[in-house]
This record gives C-alpha cells, sequence and structure tokens, in this order.
C-alpha cells in the first residue's frame, strides 16, 4: 500500500511519482537525464521502466536518439541541465521499419535524427572549422580577435555553404562559454524592425545593468531594405550592439553605405575540395561508417551485415559536385546513406549497405552549380563571357555561356549582350557579325530553351573567332565626350546644311550654298562639321583636343 502523501507534494512529469516541493527541480534533472534512474525518495512508489503502458512524456523521451548528445559532445554544449552517468542512460529502441541491419547502432540512432546532418555537425570551435584559412587561419587579425573577444562589427559576404553562420556559431559559443556577451540570432527573412527594436532594447538594459555588450546575427541580413537597415545606425555607432550580419550578395549593392562604414566586410571564398573533403571525413566518422578504397570496393566481404560502408570514389566525387558548397555535400551524403540504409532494410541485400559513386549522383541530381540571376554571380559571369570572346578564346566563351545557361539565365539576356558585342568589339572588322548575333537573338525569341543553347553557341565563337575593331566605338565614346566637355552653347548647325520648307527658310539663307553630292562626278569640298570644330577627326581625337 503507498505511504501517504502530504497536500502540497508535486507529481512528477516523467515517472508519476510525488515529490516534495524543494526537491522536485533536482529530481526532474536526474529523470530526464536518466529515465531508469529512481531519483531521491518518492512518497509514492514510482512507475516500473518495464511497464508496459507508460507515460506518453516518458515515451516521448525514451523514443529520442542518442544523436542529440554525440551532437552536445561533438560542441562542447551539455543536452540536457546536469549529467548523469553514461551506464544509467537507457538505450531508445530503433523503429523495425527503418531500423538497418545493425537495428540499435549509434550509426542508425543519427541517421534517425531528423535535423539535417548539415546542422548536426556545425562546428563549436575554430579548430573544427574548416575552410577560410586566409580569413581565421593561425597569427590572423580575426582568429586574435576572437580569442580575445574584441569582436567588431562585421559582414560576412560569401557564397552559399561556405561557412557564414557557422563562424557567427563559433563566436556565440565562445561568448556563452567565457560570458562575456550576449548573443542574440535573427534572420531577415522572418524578422522584422519591431524584432529588431526589441532587441536593442534589451541590449540597452543589458550594458546598463550588467555591463555586458549585446552581439547580434542578422542572417540574410540582405533581405531588409535600406530603411530598416538604418535601424542598426546609432546603435551600432554608440556601441549598444556588435552587429554580424551574413549575406550571399554583393554587400556594395545591398547593405546600406552608411551601415558598410561602420563594420568591417569579411570575405569568405567558396570551400576548396580539400576543406570539404576534411567536412565529409568527419561526418563519415559521426556516422559510424567506413571507407572503401579502390581496391577493396569490388569485395562483398569486407562490410558486414552490421556496418554500413561508402566507398572513397564516391566520397571524391561529392567533393567535387558539390562546388563548395558544404551544406550541400553533407545533406547529399546524409540522403546517399539513408536511401541504402532502407534500401538494404527491405531487401535483406548485404551489398546494398555499400554507399557508391551513383548513389551520389542520385542524391544531388546534378552539379551544384553556383550562379544567382540577378546577383553577383550574374554580373561576374556575363564579364567573364564578354572578355574571353573579345581575347578571341572560343574555348572559355563556350565554357562562361554554358555556365550561365546552366545555372537558370534567361538566353535572351545572354543573346541581348551578343549584339551588343557585335557591335562594340567587332564593328567594321566584319560587319556580317552583326547580323549573325541579331539572328541569334531573333532565333532564341521564337525556339526557347533548351534547343537556343546550341544557337547561341555558334554565335559566341563565331564573335569570338571574328577579327575585332574597336574604331567605331572608340570614335563614337570621343564624341559623346567632346560634347560633355564643351563650355557655352553648342555650335549652331551650319546653314547650308539646314533644310529650307518654306520661302522665309531661304530668304535666311538655309541651304543656301550647298553642294549635292550626286550631282559631282569626284570629291566634294564641303564642311559638315561647325566651325568651331573644323579639322577635329573624333577617330584619333583626345580631351586635350578640346
Amino acid at each position: 500500500m503507498a505511504e501517504s502523501v502530504s497536500d502540497s507534494s508535486v507529481q512528477c512529469p516523467v515517472c508519476a511519482g510525488l515529490f516534495e516541493p524543494s526537491s522536485i527541480n533536482r529530481h526532474l534533472d536526474a529523470c530526464l537525464q536518466s529515465p531508469s534512474d529512481p531519483g531521491p525518495p518518492a512518497k509514492k512508489p514510482r512507475i516500473n521502466s518495464s511497464d508496459s503502458r507508460p507515460s506518453a512524456v516518458f515515451s516521448m523521451f525514451q523514443s529520442r536518439p542518442r544523436a542529440s548528445e554525440a551532437l552536445a559532445e561533438d560542441s562542447g554544449e551539455s543536452a540536457a541541465g546536469s549529467a548523469a552517468p553514461a551506464a544509467a542512460v537507457q538505450q531508445p529502441q530503433c523503429p523495425a521499419e527503418v531500423a538497418p541491419p545493425a537495428a540499435c547502432s549509434p550509426r542508425a540512432l543519427r541517421l534517425k535524427n531528423q535535423k539535417p546532418l548539415a546542422e548536426l555537425l556545425r562546428p563549436s570551435t575554430l579548430e573544427e572549422y574548416f575552410g577560410q584559412n586566409k580569413l581565421i587561419g593561425e597569427q590572423t587579425l580575426l582568429r586574435s580577435l576572437l580569442k580575445s573577444q574584441e569582436i567588431p562589427s562585421l559582414i560576412l559576404w560569401g557564397p552559399p555553404g561556405c561557412g557564414k553562420t557557422t563562424l557567427a556559431h563559433i563566436i556565440a559559443s565562445s561568448i556563452k562559454q567565457k560570458g562575456t556577451g550576449r548573443f542574440v540570432t535573427l534572420s531577415a527573412t522572418s524578422a522584422s524592425v519591431s524584432d529588431v527594436r526589441e532587441v536593442i532594447k534589451q541590449a540597452q538594459n543589458e550594458l546598463r545593468l550588467c555591463k555586458r555588450k549585446t552581439v547580434l546575427f542578422i542572417d540574410e541580413i540582405h533581405r531588409f531594405n535600406k530603411s530598416q537597415q538604418d535601424t542598426f545606425l546609432p546603435h551600432v555607432e554608440c556601441g549598444t550592439i556588435t552587429l554580424i550580419g551574413a549575406t550571399t550578395e554583393n554587400p556594395s549593392f545591398q547593405v546600406n553605405s552608411a551601415l558598410l562604414s561602420r563594420c568591417r566586410v569579411l570575405v569568405l571564398e567558396r570551400l576548396s575540395v580539400e576543406a570539404v573533403g576534411s567536412i565529409l571525413r568527419r561526418a563519415v566518422d559521426f556516422l559510424d561508417l567506413r571507407i572503401l578504397d579502390s581496391e577493396e570496393r569490388h569485395s562483398s566481404e569486407i562490410c558486414s551485415e552490421a556496418q554500413v560502408c561508402v566507398e572513397q570514389k564516391a566520397l571524391d566525387t561529392l567533393a567535387h559536385l558539390c562546388d563548395g558548397d558544404a551544406r550541400a555535400a553533407l545533406n547529399g551524403l546524409q540522403l546517399a546513406v539513408q536511401a541504402c540504409v532502407l534500401q538494404s532494410s527491405s531487401n535483406h541485400n548485404r551489398s546494398s549497405t555499400v554507399v557508391r559513386e551513383q548513389h551520389i549522383k542520385e542524391a544531388l541530381q546534378r552539379s551544384h552549380i553556383l550562379y544567382d540571376k540577378a546577383g553577383e554571380e550574374h554580373y561576374n559571369c556575363i564579364s567573364a563571357l564578354h572578355k574571353s570572346m573579345r581575347g578571341s578564346d572560343a574555348n572559355a566563351a563556350l565554357y562562361w555561356l554554358a555556365r550561365m545557361l546552366e545555372g537558370g539565365e534567361d538566353p535572351l539576356y545572354v543573346a541581348r549582350r551578343l549584339v551588343r558585342f557585335a557591335s562594340e568589339d567587332i564593328g567594321l572588322a566584319d560587319p556580317v557579325a552583326l547580323s549573325q548575333a541579331v539572328a541569334a537573338f531573333q532565333a532564341c525569341h521564337l525556339i526557347g530553351m533548351p534547343e537556343c543553347e546550341v544557337i547561341l553557341a555558334q554565335c559566341a565563337v563565331y564573335l569570338a573567332r571574328a577579327p575585332k575593331s574597336v574604331e567605331v566605338y572608340k570614335a563614337y565614346n570621343n564624341v559623346k565626350m567632346c560634347l560633355r566637355n564643351h563650355k557655352g552653347p553648342l555650335p549652331s548647325v551650319p546653314l547650308h546644311l539646314r533644310n529650307a520648307p518654306t520661302k522665309l527658310m531661304k530668304n535666311l539663307g538655309y541651304a543656301k550654298g550647298y553642294k549635292y553630292n550626286p550631282n559631282y562626278s569626284g570629291p566634294v569640298k564641303q564642311e559638315y562639321l561647325p566651325e568651331e570644330l573644323r579639322g577635329v577627326d573624333f577617330f584619333t581625337w583626345t580631351p586635350s583636343d578640346s
């Protein structure tokens, strides 16, 4: 018979035991960390852990995979409050429908975790951070600032998956461990100005009462418009907050110049194949996979039923196809491994537990091409195409053309640029080039993608191989410069070049003295420029001549 309990006793939501209010918090810490641990003595017997009908709350904690514990150890953060002995933690059960041959291996539990692998493996220290050695390598200024907690306002600019958000999380982890400040994260895709103002208000109170600064991380800061970005200006200026913004767009165009002058811009480069390979090897260790080299991959006895293997060639292919995007690489590996494990579980085929190159290609579908039709890469690629054709390198011109089209560029935009190039860089050296470019534009307009890609390729190669002349282009620019530099009223049109459709205009001297060229058999000496410009040759003119 259960012992009588007082009216003030509190029931534990995990084990259903009754405890005094003064001890319930301590018991919850131990109970959540180790469901099988009986905890402090209760005034009511606890429900036996072998009961066939545990409480709903207990079932929720029982089904949680231990991947979260591995992640906490990897990131240096505790998954729950106080630590409990490892032996006291009950091993969760793996669902049969997704269980690999080794039903409750660490790999199976980590694959069951619903978080993306890129999030699970996000580094929390600089030692775990791969790539960007020029920026935060040993003996660099930024690394010294991070270690000393003297963090300036920063704008992190780089392509997707290069480590911008991860670097911000490393700064956050360092701040939390040393207790030197407060770290707040917002995303410009979902946050509003009122959210920012609330954070700033809290930062002011934190600075006034606790003498601690607030580091505010804004992900995708380019999504804020210029007026929204102005909200940060006075508070970054006076030091109320330290702003860290992350963007994939060129901050020169997307970030307010006043805010840009108050921050230091850090350019993160696309990750190298070697850096992505190091990240993938860390993921392989985390998932408890075995790597097969070229000699082992044909052996059917290498991988037992209790292990999943991955070919080294598959990892190398993934490192090359992800185009420097660590997020795409990790998520592609996760998808390929999960597919192989599910296939192995359903078919009971041991050979299917080997992740091969074709699995990686199926997971990624195609090469991950970094291209933004309205951003920095758009202008970089069209500039490279234009300059390759100008340099008569048809091979490079085809590469940049394909890179734009495969990235989703509008073919009519490319065709318009080719028309411009035909006149600007080829001009009178090959007058047919302009006709070729206009015909290519019309053909693209008529048939569209993907059929028009070969038409653009033909036109690009023709323009690259054509002779080049910028004579007309330079002469016209000289004329524009002459007009803009002219002081005073522009010269009048000479009377002999004017039409005289009325008697009054004839009496005023319009068209008087004009020589109609077809009436003469030879060259006609006649001035066509205003008197102030007589003798000027715009094909050889320089600004000093004006």
